[in-house]
């Protein structure tokens, strides 16, 4: 299927404006996501029909924690990535195009047949995950408008490297996001993802210009990215960007892809990240991938009542009443609390 959102220019050769990368692709050739190929001077992507994993998950596993807490998403990715990072959780699928000369799988589903699963699981919404969505975003932005019609809610997983003008195409259709703040350092982006800082920080900041709801998430990783200074300027980039009352879930590393000489994040290194972005003014913070902590659970960042007690993703209670804590009657911030 023809892509959207590239350029024609000379000799058969073509420049994709979905993502920061703005590859220039030559006849035959594929971007740095291995799956946008230039066929013949035209821009066509490989993965509209070829969806590799579709789940029904809590929504709280993207992670979204105020956004319709304890409802279902149904998940959908396909291969590749615009992103080479050398820890991605996910790289047999992600990283499949380019560590696996090319290779393209997946099963055909259409935006119709998603869109009809998302009904049949009792779904609210559906996820563009797995991998990222900005590299199906033919196929996203389909499925997105038909959900939209049916009042199905549409989120993006994301590393937050697409264009302002790709994201201002799917805006009018995508009601949240979790993007990944990997790190606050450009040298972080460059060595260990291949990419830059500063895309992601317009993308955030303009996804909150556009009314879409903001969920933050940094993998802390032992050595690279856990740096107190730095953790700190990411705090304050948050508050001051995009508003205090905007969740930051600051999640465990366990050693992966091509990243396995370093040890898993401790806990004390996820609790100092934690009070570093509550001593910023964030008013909700978050650790994952600590089971037993009770990191998951939503307090009243006013009085410390507890509002929302989760357990494994899912929601056991919510005392949240019209978007008020019920205790002292400070605003918990949100959508569909």
């Amino acid at each position: 299927m023809k892509a959207l959102l590239y350029v024609s220019l000379k000799d058969k050769t073509v420049q994709c404006h979905l993502c920061s990368h703005q590859c220039i692709i030559k006849d035959g050739r594929r971007g740095i996501c291995g799956v946008r190929e230039n066929k013949d001077g035209d821009l066509e992507t490989l993965v509209y029909d070829k969806v590799i994993a579709s789940h029904i998950d809590p929504i709280e596993k993207k992670p979204l924690y105020h956004f319709y807490p304890g409802t279902l998403a149904y998940s959908i990715g396909t291969v590749g990535c615009n992103l080479k990072c050398r820890f991605c959780q996910n790289a047999d699928i992600a990283q499949m195009p380019n560590d696996k000369n090319g290779r393209i799988v997946g099963n055909s589903f259409t935006p119709e047949d998603i869109v009809d699963g998302a009904i049949k699981g009792n779904c609210k919404s559906i996820a563009y995950t797995y991998n990222e969505p900005t590299v199906f975003f033919e196929l996203a932005l389909a499925t997105a408008k038909l959900a939209h019609a049916k009042n199905i809610k549409n989120v993006f997983v994301s590393n937050g490297y697409m264009t302002a003008e790709a994201l201002e195409m799917v805006s009018p259709f995508l009601d949240a996001a979790n993007v990944d703040l990997k790190s606050f350092s450009d040298d972080f982006y460059k060595k260990m993802c291949g990419a830059r800082l500063v895309p992601v920080l317009e993308t955030l900041k303009k996804m909150k210009a556009l009314d879409i709801f903001v969920e933050v998430t940094t993998l802390l990783i032992p050595g690279l990215n856990d740096d107190p200074a730095e953790l700190k300027d990411l705090a304050a980039f948050i508050v001051n960007e995009l508003g205090a009352e905007t969740p930051w879930h600051v999640s465990r590393f366990h050693p992966t892809y091509k990243l396995i000489d370093r040890s898993p994040t401790t806990l004390e290194s996820l609790r100092m990240a934690r009070d570093i972005g509550v001593r910023a003014g964030l008013k909700y913070v978050y650790t994952g991938n600590v089971p037993g902590e009770n990191s998951e659970n939503t307090f009243c960042y006013s009085c410390g009542t507890p509002l929302i007690d989760r357990r494994g993703f899912r929601v056991s209670e919510n005392k949240i009443i019209d978007n008020q804590c019920p205790e002292c009657g400070a605003v918990i911030h949100g959508v569909g609390l």
